[in-house]
C-alpha cells in the first residue's frame, strides 16, 4: 500500500507548488508564505511572553552582532532575542525571528564562529522554507493515507493493523527522513552563510563535536531521529569545507572580519 501513496504525493505536487530549495532540491510547498509567516510571528510573540528574556548585555551583544553579520548576507529585517534557558538550543522562525538560548552561548564559550554556525544553520531553515515544506508534507501524507483507506476500506482486524503499520511506514519512511534532509540542508546553507559573512567555517565542525560530547550518548539512533547523527553531520560538513573555505577567503578579501566577542 505504500506504493499507492507515492502517486498521491506526486499528484499533489503537480496540482500545487513544487519549487526548488537553495541547494537545488525539489520541494513541495502547499501553504501560502504569508500564512506561514503569521504562524512564525504568533509563535515568537508567545515565546517572548512565556520564557524569560536574558538581560545579559554581553550575550545580547554577541548574538545581535553575529546575527547581523549573517542576515546582512540575505537581507531583510531580523529580530534577535536571547532567552534565559540552560538548554544548548537556538531557532529561527518564518517572519525573520531568531532566538538563542543562553545555554547555547555557554556551550560554545562565547566563541563567535561556533555561534555563527548555529545561527547560520537556523537562518538556513528559514531561507529553505522548511517549516512550510514540513507542514505541506504532513498534509500530503495525511491526505494520501485517507485516500488509501477510502479506496481499500479495511474492516477486518488485519486490515486495521495494516493501516496502522502504513501510518508508521509513512512516518519513518517519508516524514522523518525529510526532517533529516532539512537538518543536513540547513547545515550546508548555514556553513555557506557564515563563510560569506567572514566567520571561519571550520568552526562549525568543532561545534558539532562539542554537541556530540554534550549529548553524552543520549541521541536516538539515526533511523528513529528527526536529526542526523552527529557523526553524519560532521562528515557532511567536512565534505563541504572546500566550497565554504572559498567563500570565506572571498569574504576576507572583501574585508569581512567580524569581531563580535
Amino acid at each position: 500500500m505504500l506504493k499507492k501513496i507515492a502517486p498521491v504525493l506526486m499528484t499533489t505536487c503537480l496540482l500545487t507548488a513544487c519549487v526548488t530549495s537553495p541547494t537545488g532540491r525539489s520541494q513541495l510547498l502547499i501553504m501560502p508564505d504569508a500564512q506561514v509567516d503569521q504562524m512564525g510571528l504568533q509563535s515568537f510573540a508567545t515565546l517572548k511572553q512565556q520564557k524569560p528574556i536574558s538581560q545579559n548585555p554581553q550575550y545580547n551583544q554577541l548574538a545581535s552582532c553575529i546575527a547581523g553579520a549573517i542576515t546582512q548576507e540575505v537581507g531583510g529585517g531580523w529580530e534577535v532575542v536571547v532567552f534565559e534557558d540552560s538548554s544548548p538550543n537556538a531557532f529561527a522562525l518564518p517572519s525573520n525571528k531568531i532566538g538563542v538560548y543562553t545555554g547555547m552561548i555557554t556551550l560554545v564559550g562565547g566563541n563567535q564562529e561556533q555561534l555563527a554556525a548555529v545561527i547560520g544553520h537556523e537562518v538556513g531553515h528559514v531561507l529553505a522554507k522548511h517549516s512550510n515544506e514540513r507542514a505541506s508534507q504532513d498534509m500530503a501524507v495525511n491526505q494520501g493515507l485517507g485516500m488509501v483507506q477510502t479506496m481499500s476500506n479495511p474492516q477486518t482486524v488485519m486490515g486495521q493493523t495494516a493501516m496502522g503499520l502504513l501510518g508508521i511506514g509513512a512516518e519513518y519512511g517519508i516524514l522523518k527522513p525529510y526532517s533529516r534532509t532539512h537538518e543536513s540542508e540547513a547545515d550546508i546553507i548555514g556553513m555557506d552563510l557564515m563563510a560569506k559573512a567572514g566567520f571561519d567555517p571550520n568552526q562549525s565542525i568543532t561545534l558539532w563535536q562539542k554537541m556530540d560530547q554534550a549529548s553524552q550518548g543520549q541521541q536516538p539512533i539515526e533511523f528513529m531521529s528527526t536529526h542526523p547523527a552527529h557523526a553524519t553531520r560532521i562528515q557532511q560538513l567536512q565534505q563541504h569545507i572546500p566550497q565554504a573555505m572559498a567563500l570565506f577567503q572571498q569574504a576576507q578579501a572583501m574585508g569581512k572580519q567580524p569581531r563580535c566577542n
